[in-house]
């Protein structure tokens, strides 16, 4: 399954679930790098790799399991994200 694909929506919905299990505190040294790989395969490219070490730190630190870091990127990529809209340029032709 690839996650980059995923529609917005069910990214939500696994974005929720990924943060609910990262508020377990006794699996933290297990999900930390777990949470990086399904942070990175969410979002390609450098957002991607950069959140997965954010994901990665926030889990590997006691007390900041609380941090819905997956929900964040969520709507870091599909809420406050900037469209780029095209530019028209006129070329007078004379």
């Amino acid at each position: 399954m690839e996650l980059e694909h995923l529609n917005k929506y069910k990214k939500l919905a696994l974005s929720i679930l990924l943060d609910a299990i990262g508020m377990i505190t006794f699996i933290d040294i297990i999900w930390a790098p777990a949470s990086a790989y399904f942070m990175s395969k969410m979002y390609k490219g450098n957002r991607g790799k950069i959140a997965g070490f954010v994901s990665f730190i926030e889990e590997i630190i006691p007390g900041f399991d609380i941090i819905p870091t997956f929900t964040i990127m969520w709507f870091l990529t599909y809420v406050f994200q900037k469209e780029e809209k095209p530019v028209t340029v006129e070329v007078d032709a004379e």
